[in-house]
C-alpha cells in the first residue's frame, strides 16, 4: 500500500474540525473532540518526521506541541 502523501496527513481530522466549528457556530468549546484528534495527528506526522513534515492541516509543531501542553486530557 502506497504511503500517503504528508501534505495530506491529518486532511480527514481537520475537515471533521471545520464541520463541527460550522455546525456550532464556530464556538471551539463544542469541538475540542475533533481539536485534540487533529493536533494528536499532527503531533504523529511531525514526530514520525522530526518535525520535518509538512501539512496544510497542520499548524507549526511548536504550536501543535503548545496547544497539547495546554490543554491536557
Amino acid at each position: 500500500m502506497a504511503k500517503p502523501q504528508e501534505s495530506d496527513s491529518c486532511q480527514v481530522q481537520a475537515c471533521e474540525l471545520q464541520s463541527c466549528l460550522n455546525k456550532n457556530t464556530y464556538s471551539p468549546e463544542k469541538c475540542e473532540k475533533h481539536m485534540r484528534q487533529l493536533y494528536l495527528c499532527c503531533e504523529s506526522m511531525y514526530k514520525a518526521t522530526q518535525d520535518k513534515g509538512e501539512s496544510t492541516a497542520c499548524p507549526m509543531p511548536s504550536a501543535v506541541r503548545r496547544w497539547l501542553k495546554n490543554h491536557p486530557e
